[in-house]
């Protein structure tokens, strides 16, 4: 019997799956393997975490694992590439492949064809193909200047529009204590004051993790909450736009398939409806799959079909 392995490293978490040559077999999630964000040994951890896991969910051996492929974000180029191939081969000694997490993306929502995703986790990136192989991308270019639309994007876009409001209330006489936005960040962030926001805001904390915060606002009617999540919406939907015109003759009438990954669109439902909208407002010539398409299935597949070319 050949066993196959995939996985989806991620800036917040690893998801790790093996397989036969036809049904998945376990399935497991660890921590965050994207080396830009959280380094080397970290990395590592949660790599060895998740394969370890999933084989012995598997009641296998990384040992038996006849190939496996890798998309972890993050992987820009070769030498990160190397390192992480190194990192896995130091547990198992099967043929690895190792690609970015956009690649993998595709792949789980195309297979090799035609067609266009949008990434919205905890960074964003949009990424395409088409029909002769010619690839293209916009975003993620990193938390500092791009991932538009991402949950780092979203925390950080959040803090900022609260202060803003703050500043143009002050003079109204406004409660901070009276916004749901406030109460969600500084329950996520476990801070006791605006100070401390500041503060920490400063202090290179996760935006990444106030992504909920702002989504349970959203839901208990916070305009600002609401506002950000549509407009994250709008930024991913401009992504798309960018590989589609950059891919896509636009004299081509028939259309082309788009796919939504990724925890935002996952679960915001706020986000994927506005993307949706967006989408229909700018005449894309897509197809919108309705379902958040997993990448992981992705990585699983193409090492499947390297097993059965090799």
């Amino acid at each position: 019997m050949a066993y196959f392995l995939g996985v989806d490293g991620g800036g917040s978490k690893t998801t790790c799956v093996v397989g036969d040559e036809v049904a998945v077999l376990a399935r497991v999630t660890t921590g965050p393997s994207n080396i830009t964000r959280v380094g080397e040994t970290r990395a590592r951890e949660s790599l060895h975490e998740a394969i370890q896991q999933a084989c012995a969910a598997a009641n296998i051996n990384p040992r038996q694992v006849q190939r496996a492929c890798l998309g972890v974000a993050g992987v820009g180029n070769e030498e990160i590439a190397s390192a992480v191939r190194k990192m896995v081969a130091e547990i198992m000694p099967a043929e690895i492949e190792v690609l970015g997490d956009m690649q993998i993306a595709l792949e789980a929502a195309v297979g090799g064809g035609p067609g266009v995703i949008v990434i919205a986790g905890t960074g964003s990136i949009a990424y395409g193909r088409d029909a002769q192989g010619k690839t293209a991308r916009a975003g993620g270019w990193g938390f500092a200047v791009s991932d538009e639309g991402s949950a780092h994007w979203i925390g950080r876009t959040a803090v900022a529009a609260l202060l803003r409001t703050i500043d143009q209330s002050a003079e109204l006489g406004g409660s901070l204590e009276t916004s749901p936005l406030w109460r969600e960040l500084k329950a996520s962030w476990n801070i006791p004051s605006l100070e401390a926001l500041v503060r920490d805001a400063n202090s290179n904390r996760d935006f990444a993790v106030l992504f909920p915060a702002v989504m349970a606002a959203a839901e208990a009617d916070d305009a600002l909450a609401k506002s950000i999540l549509v407009q994250a919406a709008v930024e991913l939907a401009r992504l798309a736009g960018i590989v589609m015109h950059r891919l896509f003759d636009s004299g081509d009438t028939s259309r082309v398939s788009l796919a939504m990954v990724g925890g935002v669109f996952r679960h915001a439902k706020t986000v994927r409806e506005a993307f949706q909208k967006e989408i229909c407002m700018a005449n894309l010539r897509v197809h919108l799959n309705p379902e958040v398409v997993e990448p992981v299935q992705g990585a699983l597949q193409r090492a499947r079909k390297a097993g059965r070319e090799g």
